[in-house]
């Protein structure tokens, strides 16, 4: 009986199994709709852009494609440092797997800074920081950036995360 029994539920459960663990275009989906798709640069992020490619192409490096939903991720890092009055790589592990998942990155690494009038002035105070300077010319195709400034104090706080597609 009990052989009986095994030998029906054996083709469902495999047939179970086989659906649940296949890939859903659901899932695909899902990628595309989380992506942030505007963004609104201000005139410190397009500036700190153009400086930051200029510099890659001045030592033979490729130029980074701007991509929102990473300038998106950079600013909501930004208003948590704002919020938490810290300058910090706190929870850069969620960021990075969200940028993982949402865009297929295989390599993601982040500046941040504080404090800084101009986007010439953070950019000199990256590349005179080792690890700074490794993250803007390391192996990298795409980036994002977020220049914000606190409402309350009026300093700006920046975040550039960069990836490899």
């Amino acid at each position: 009986m009990k052989a009986k029994i095994l030998s029906l539920l054996l083709p469902i459960l495999f047939v179970f199994t086989i659906v649940s663990c296949s890939p859903n275009s659901s899932d695909e989906e899902k990628v595309y709709e989380n992506q942030v798709m505007n963004y609104d640069y201000n005139a410190n992020e397009i500036e700190l852009t153009k400086l930051i490619n200029e510099y890659r192409v001045s030592i033979g490096l490729n130029e980074l494609t701007i991509i929102n939903h990473i300038s998106y991720k950079s600013e909501e890092h930004n208003e948590y440092m704002i919020a938490n009055n810290v300058v910090d790589h706190a929870y850069f592990q969620e960021r990075s797997d969200n940028i993982i998942h949402i865009l297929g990155a295989i390599k993601v690494s982040e500046n941040v800074a504080y404090n800084y009038n101009t986007p010439q002035a953070v950019l000199s105070a990256w590349l005179n920081s080792a690890g700074h300077k490794e993250t803007i010319e390391g192996d990298f195709t795409h980036f994002g950036i977020s220049v914000t400034v606190s409402p309350e104090t009026g300093k700006k706080y920046y975040t550039n995360i960069f990836i490899k597609k």
